[in-house]
């Protein structure tokens, strides 16, 4: 995908969600919770030296406190990056996705659980994986003790936020 059509992708996809700065959750303990997650998030991705500045973000879904998905848009400071990153944060290990292995927030969801799922069962083994595995880098030790702690999340994620995700995945979509 060329660098005018990502950022056209992203302009479409950003227009669709809500601006971080203007977040409100289901009551004021949520909405602060969220704006929370969205300052991790922003914390996160310029904690990276590919990322030279941040545009804009924007908040997909999530529940205050327990993961949410947020959609950034960065000036970065190596032509290979992606100036669109999905970010996840929440109570597991947070990551960041491009725009060009996820074209959707469903999408980034579904790749983030593959990739922590891998995750889990590389730790399990002493193992930490790579992205050339289909796993995002994590900041834990890789063993079987983490792996049993992060999969409990993950199983949690399944319960309370993949509903969330399956909405907007089954929602038609005109393009």
């Amino acid at each position: 995908m060329s660098t005018q059509n990502i950022e056209q992708k992203g302009i479409h996809i950003a227009a669709e969600l809500v601006p971080s700065h203007s977040i409100s959750g289901d009551d004021d303990t949520d909405t602060a919770l969220l704006r929370k997650m969205a300052a991790d998030a922003d914390v996160f991705i310029r904690s990276f030296p590919w990322c030279a500045s941040v545009q804009d973000s924007f908040f997909s879904d999530g529940i205050g406190g327990i993961f949410a998905v947020f959609f950034f848009h960065i000036r970065p400071s190596r032509p290979d990056v992606d100036p669109w990153i999905w970010i996840m944060v929440g109570d597991v290990p947070p990551a960041y996705l491009p725009l060009t292995d996820c074209d959707s927030p469903a999408a980034a969801f579904r790749t983030y659980m593959r990739g922590m799922s891998k995750w889990v069962e590389l730790a399990r083994r002493g193992r930490k994986g790579t992205p050339a595995d289909g796993v995002p880098p994590v900041n834990l030790p890789p063993t079987p003790e983490w792996a049993d702690r992060v999969n409990q999340k993950l199983y949690g994620l399944t319960l309370t936020i993949q509903p969330l995700f399956e909405r907007e995945s089954n929602a038609t979509v005109v393009q």
